[in-house]
């Protein structure tokens, strides 16, 4: 079907996913357009070779204006983090920006749709095993405002595609690689404890897939995915220790060797919220309430269903991926001493 579609809308294209799939998309001589919110810098895209738009997702007519004349639209714009002093962003952003995507997508006749969704959001309370594409969560196993955002902009996909809108679902669990120039979760966590700044570790399971393997998956979705079908976008199980211990190997530094009791862990968290609730600090949180009680839920995949069908095997090991963020964050000075 690859072959027909037309124009192809990116939301948060300059983003650390979508930058890679942009540059994807445009390398195989596509018509693309990029949307991203008021502000974002597009310097690092392709910019010469690719439409832009600025609009809010909050901006009703501004999200159907950029959906405009497009066969394809890949909708990754979301807050990503798991905190924010107004946590009614999330709302605003991640659900109802999904909600207004979908409606201007199913307004201009889009011929396919991709929700990019979470990983944070497949792991019920007390699951034993590995999450895969048949597991069930509700909105009441959500962990705080980031979470259930992303849960109900999944149920608003669920919602078109039971409709007969053509949406197709992605969950991707958490990308790994070069050019994460806004500094999600990890790149930061990976940034401080090069930095030295990280002495000891909270017990968690990490599920971590190769940046472009992501973007892969995404256009993988596109092309040949089943219209309405979430499809986990997963490569290998790790523990958090386990991937401080591979940082470690590379940047020569010593693999933590406390672990941080989760009482310890949740107090801190708390504490430090209310904090920069209250003063105007810079930057977000390093730990966050949603992001250590996660750590108390199984976060371990099996995605080999969702590769197999659609045709995603082999991907790039992960260690390869970590070397590479590391370079990254050194070669643009996060990272000191490099």
């Amino acid at each position: 079907m690859s072959s027909d579609l037309g124009r192809i809308l990116v939301t948060g294209g300059a983003g650390f996913v979508g930058t890679r799939l942009v540059e994807k998309l445009v390398s195989e001589g596509r018509s693309v357009r990029v949307l991203e919110k008021p502000g974002a810098s597009l310097a690092h895209l392709p910019t010469g070779r690719i439409e832009t738009v600025y609009a809010d997702l909050r901006d009703e007519a501004a999200v159907k204006e950029a959906a405009v004349d497009c066969d394809v639209v890949l909708h990754l714009a979301a807050n990503p983090n798991l905190w924010s002093r107004d946590p009614t962003e999330f709302e605003e952003v991640n659900h109802l920006g999904t909600r207004r995507v979908l409606a201007a997508a199913r307004a201009h006749g889009a011929r396919r749709v991709v929700h990019v969704s979470t990983e944070s959001i497949l792991a019920p309370p007390g699951l034993e095993g590995l999450i895969t594409e048949e597991t069930v969560t509700t909105l009441d196993d959500m962990i705080g405002p980031y979470c259930r955002s992303k849960w109900l902009a999944e149920q608003a996909a669920r919602e078109a595609a039971a409709a007969g809108d053509p949406v197709i679902i992605v969950r991707p669990s958490i990308p790994i690689g070069a050019g994460d120039r806004l500094m999600g979760p990890l790149t930061r966590t990976l940034r401080d404890f090069c930095n030295g700044k990280i002495k000891a570790y909270l017990e968690g399971d990490l599920n971590l897939i190769d940046v472009g393997d992501v973007a892969e998956g995404i256009w993988a979705a596109a092309e040949r995915g089943e219209l309405g079908r979430p499809y986990l976008l997963v490569h290998e199980n790790w523990t958090v220790l386990e991937f401080f211990r591979y940082a470690a190997e590379v940047v020569s530094l010593s693999t933590p060797r406390w672990r941080v009791p989760y009482p310890v862990a949740l107090l801190f968290a708390h504490l430090e919220e209310q904090v920069r609730q209250c003063l105007p600090l810079k930057g977000t949180a390093m730990a966050t309430v949603t992001g250590v009680k996660l750590t108390q839920r199984s976060m371990h995949f099996d995605g080999h269903a969702s590769a197999r069908n659609l045709g995603l095997s082999p991907m790039r090991p992960c260690r390869e991926a970590i070397s590479e963020a590391i370079d990254d964050l050194r070669a643009a000075g996060q990272i000191r001493g490099g």
